[in-house]
């Protein structure tokens, strides 16, 4: 490697709930650098979350927190020539890669929902993660499941 790795930004805590983490998140679903309504939309959908919760002891953070955790992966495939066969060759992830992946499929799964606005949209998702149900948690089973699957090619690890 030539180059050296790029070090990494440090983030600035949220000004609602003072966390790193829902930062990372809002940067991820902005468009167009449109920051302050990414984070309306985020703070609708954790109010519209506290209103819907059934467990009255948690906050619409922590169910958040409790979504984003049920949707991490914890291994994953990669594909990997080996002598002119491409094998996909379940790894462990990274967990600032975990985080990330969970982020951007929570995203990406509440934009094709179908409901009016991106706030109801994210917040019916992230309900649904926080159950164990939805197609985010859908997509890391599938994820689980492949890299199950491919567990006989595990020894091409890189």
């Amino acid at each position: 490697m030539r180059k050296r790795q790029a070090k990494k930004r440090p983030l600035l805590p949220d000004p609602k709930f003072n966390d790193q983490l829902v930062t990372r998140f809002v940067n991820m679903m902005m468009w167009d650098g449109k920051k302050s309504v990414a984070f309306k939309i985020f703070y609708d959908a954790i109010d519209v979350v506290e209103q819907k919760k059934q467990d009255e002891e948690k906050s619409g953070l922590e169910i958040w927190k409790d979504a984003l955790s049920n949707v991490m992966p914890h291994v994953e495939v990669r594909s990997r020539r080996v002598g002119g066969a491409t094998f996909q060759i379940p790894m462990q992830i990274r967990p600032d890669r975990k985080v990330s992946t969970a982020m951007k499929w929570l995203i990406s799964f509440a934009r094709k929902r179908n409901e009016k606005a991106m706030a109801q949209k994210l917040a019916a998702e992230i309900l649904a993660a926080a159950k164990e149900e939805g197609a985010a948690v859908k997509r890391r089973v599938d994820t689980h499941k492949m890299a199950e699957a491919n567990k006989a090619f595990s020894h091409f690890r890189f």
